[in-house]
């Protein structure tokens, strides 16, 4: 009965992150792969409990001949690592996302306008609250996530925001690069 390590538990984090923002499927699936067989070494599953967007380590003991996680008859639960995938990773705090963002957002208001300035407001807004990350440093996770679900509903876009919005997006990256 041990723990898994910290740097196995970092290492799948990464993997992990790796794998949710990959743009390929053979890509997401190697990266994968290489988690399952690491914490595979020592013993350890993984699984990623989307309704908080967690990645949970498990030991492999605790899974039963159905793949299930029957942790009512677990005696000892911190043996498990958790690690939320929702927050800012390895990208600094929240004060320092903040202000690079609000420096691109006028950025992209004094070179490109009003429309892309709201929109890149909208995004930073996202990116702070959600992330704590610049948004230079967005996934493409995480792009699709604004614009599926916060862009929609909580931007009050106009139609003209709504149809300039994934340029917009191009432009954060654009004016961020130079």
């Amino acid at each position: 009965m041990t723990d898994l390590p910290e740097d196995a538990v970092e290492e799948a984090e990464r993997l992990t992150r790796l794998a949710r923002d990959a743009v390929d499927d053979n890509a997401a699936d190697a990266y994968r792969e290489r988690r399952d067989d690491l914490l595979a070494e020592h013993e350890f599953v993984a699984r990623v409990r989307e309704g908080d967007d967690t990645l949970v380590c498990y030991p492999s003991e605790w899974i039963d001949d159905e793949g299930t996680v029957r942790l009512g008859d677990v005696e000892d639960t911190d043996r498990a690592a958790e690690v939320s995938l929702a927050g800012p990773g390895e990208q600094g705090d929240y004060d320092d996302a903040a202000a690079r963002n609000a420096e691109l957002v006028e950025r992209v208001r004094e070179e490109h306008g009003d429309v892309h300035g709201d929109n890149a407001a909208a995004f930073a807004d996202f990116m702070n609250n959600h992330y704590a990350r610049p948004m230079d440093t967005a996934s493409a996770h995480e792009r699709e996530q604004f614009l599926a679900e916060f862009f929609p509903r909580n931007a009050w876009p106009s139609d003209e925001q709504r149809d300039a919005v994934e340029e917009s997006l191009d432009l954060v990256d654009a004016v961020a690069e130079t």
